[in-house]
């Protein structure tokens, strides 16, 4: 007779209906007899019988539910979804004492409280963990989703969980009677029950002074934000939020937080006004703000264009800046309670006093600038001037160079950037055409550089605006993790996202100070699981980096490798099976790595295998298990190819072949 200690129970769900039916399972008697009679040392093979009985139960019981299984036909792992029913009082101690064995204390009342229900909502690849929990074992639940507790009724976190099918409502009875049924993917995976005679031992109130300072401190400071929040939330319709982009807002985010069009409008100024109050006395807001008076303020109008771009658009005229600021949300925006941005232009003279703004007329284009400098590889907002529309560009290039501090006698290049998604627009513009011929309009951006020169000896990596926009756009950087270490980051690297599989591994190689690239093997992230793919990535198996680091409709940045000691193109013909030798005579259970051609057989595997353990005598015999859940499930015959198995989710183990077998 063997004991073991359990720190929890893992109760099969396939074929069972309830707990109960999976501790009648589990008890179960298996006769030893005829070809599988058991092998007694010293004693050969006797008919026996091999069961598990229970000497006591813990006071907090940790059921498992095998949700998920080994599908012979398919080779791969499944989830079971089956209903799977379990009681809110679990009385082990039903029909006499069944589970116990015969010299357990049954003067312990084994009747348990379910406590909380732990839920899977996916499926075998991925998914999401929740819990619904009773800490105080009273009617109400609560459900712990990552940083959000609700309470839930007792439905909600009972029956609901127990998986299997349910029918959707009929929305038109008469036309088709039959029900349509799908399949639950949210079911319980681990069940947790507190013994009813432990309760008060286990079960304690929390009081004030149980929680430490910091955290009361904390949730004071948590709840007095939620009140603020909920309480704007109430009279936000009061009010209209105005966010405000000014030229300095343009010069300290291009180059730093943006690349493409102006500004990140989260990043700005933002104001609460309420939506009666007119126009006029929100400018004195921004006069008290900035220090810009009233009468040198003038404000545009934002629009988003057809190609997703945001550009202001126009300035709002005399008749809307009398209105309220409500009534000019409208104007600006359609949607409810939508915000109201503006852009605040402000002229300043040589005494960087402020001026009025000058009067703009239909032939007046307001366009923005930037600056690229290759050998640096900076972009920079230099500022914006008015234009005439049949003006042309060669008019503005001696204030163009000031404004970039260049000589006046610079020859410099002009781009315009026209939009970013889902690629980089960029065209250079003919300094020879008007700008209405160039078909420039208010809110455009002109990027300028200096005119490359062919015998300037300088090598730069992107020599003019649209190859340095195109890098920035499929810029990505890359947090590489060891395998051996997959929660830690071990160093990142800048690459693009049209990166082929050849140059990741090749800037991998050069950070390590490897030789050969073809000994870096990478691996995907799983951004459901936070854990890296169970399968590596083929060697060139993918195109680009973004390929690598797609998984469904996420984006993820980590990718893992490892050292091989073979380069990878080899390693893809042969085979490696962990294997786990347990000798006849020790303890020690050693895991040996067997790597041979896929077309090999399991005698292979024992052939050289044999080459690496101690064997207990020169002539004994190897076969090789297949184990899950310490279970053996299959005897491989030796000429089984391994090239058809699977040891992901199975353990191979190796042993000497009984002397009577």
């Amino acid at each position: 007779m063997l004991y073991y200690f359990l720190a929890d129970l893992q109760l099969d769900v396939k074929g069972c209906r309830d707990v109960y039916a999976s501790f009648d399972k589990y008890v179960e008697v298996e006769r030893l007899e005829g070809d599988n009679k058991y092998h007694a040392e010293n004693h050969g093979l006797q008919d026996a019988k091999k069961g598990v009985l229970f000497l006591d139960f813990p006071p907090v019981l940790q059921l498992q539910l095998k949700r998920f299984e080994y599908d012979y036909m398919r080779d791969t792992m499944v989830k079971i979804n089956d209903r799977y029913e379990f009681p809110l009082q679990l009385d082990l101690d039903r029909d006499d004492g069944k589970y116990l064995a015969p010299d357990a204390d049954r003067s312990i009342r084994n009747l348990y409280t379910l406590h909380s229900v732990l839920v899977h909502s996916g499926g075998v690849h991925g998914g999401h963990y929740y819990a619904f929990i009773r800490p105080t074992l009273a009617d109400q639940w609560y459900k712990f989703d990552d940083e959000r507790v609700t309470k839930e009724d007792t439905k909600k976190a009972f029956e609901e969980q127990y998986g299997g099918e349910e029918e959707l409502p009929q929305i038109n009875p008469g036309f088709n009677n039959t029900p349509f049924k799908f399949t639950k993917y949210s079911n319980a995976y681990m069940l947790v029950y507190i013994r009813e005679s432990d309760k008060e031992k286990i079960m304690c109130n929390v009081d004030e002074k149980d929680i430490a300072e910091h955290l009361r401190i904390r949730l004071k400071k948590e709840q007095e934000e939620k009140e603020h929040k909920k309480k704007e939330k109430a009279e936000a319709h009061l009010y209209t939020i105005i966010k405000i982009a000014r030229d300095e807002d343009l010069k300290e985010q291009t180059g730093k937080d943006i690349y493409f069009d102006l500004v990140d409008h989260e990043k700005v100024r933002s104001f609460r006004i309420q939506k009666q109050l007119p126009f006029s006395t929100f400018k004195e807001e921004v006069a008290k703000e900035y220090g810009i008076p009233v009468q040198f303020q003038r404000f545009w109008l934002w629009a988003k264009r057809q190609n997703h771009t945001y550009r202001p658009n126009r300035p709002l005229n005399p008749h809307e800046e009398m209105q309220s600021v409500g009534q000019l949300r409208e104007i600006s925006n359609k949607a409810q309670n939508a915000e109201l941005k503006l852009f605040l232009e402000v002229e300043f003279g040589l005494d960087l006093q402020p001026l009025p703004p000058p009067e703009k007329s239909k032939e007046d284009i307001l366009l923005f600038f930037k600056l690229y400098n290759p050998e640096k590889e900076v972009l920079c907002f230099v500022g914006r001037l008015f234009v005439k529309a049949l003006g042309k560009p060669s008019d503005i290039l001696r204030k163009l160079t000031e404004m970039a501090g260049f000589t006046p006698d610079e020859e410099i290049e002009l781009y315009e950037e026209i939009k970013f998604e889902p690629n980089v627009m960029c065209e250079h513009i003919d300094k020879k055409l008007t700008f209405r011929a160039s078909q420039l309009e208010d809110g455009d951006i002109v990027c300028f550089q200096k005119s490359p020169k062919a015998d300037s000896g300088t090598q730069v990596r992107y020599p003019d605006i649209p190859s340095f926009l195109e890098y920035v756009h499929n810029r990505q950087v890359v947090h590489f993790r060891s395998l051996e270490k997959p929660k830690d980051d071990e160093f990142c690297l800048e690459l693009s996202k049209l990166h082929t599989y050849d140059d990741v591994v090749e800037r991998v190689a050069r950070q390590l100070g490897l030789d050969d690239p073809a000994k870096i093997r990478l691996t995907s992230h799983n951004c459901y699981s936070q854990q890296p793919k169970p399968q590596p990535i083929r060697y060139q198996g993918v195109e680009h980096l973004l390929d690598m680091l797609v998984h469904y409709n996420q984006t993820s940045d980590i990718l893992y490798y490892e050292v091989l000691d073979i380069p990878l193109p080899e390693l893809q013909f042969l085979k490696t099976l962990k294997v786990a030798f347990h000798h006849a005579t020790k303890e020690e259970v050693v895991i040996h790595s067997i790597r041979l051609p896929k077309n090999s057989t399991i005698a292979d595997v024992i052939i050289d295998l044999k080459t690496k353990v101690d064997l207990s005598s020169p002539t004994a015999e190897l076969r090789v298990l297949e184990v899950f859940y310490h279970k053996i499930y299959k005897i491989f015959p030796l000429h089984e190819k391994i090239e058809n198995i699977n040891d992901q989710y199975w353990t191979l183990r190796a042993e000497e072949l009984p002397d009577d077998e």
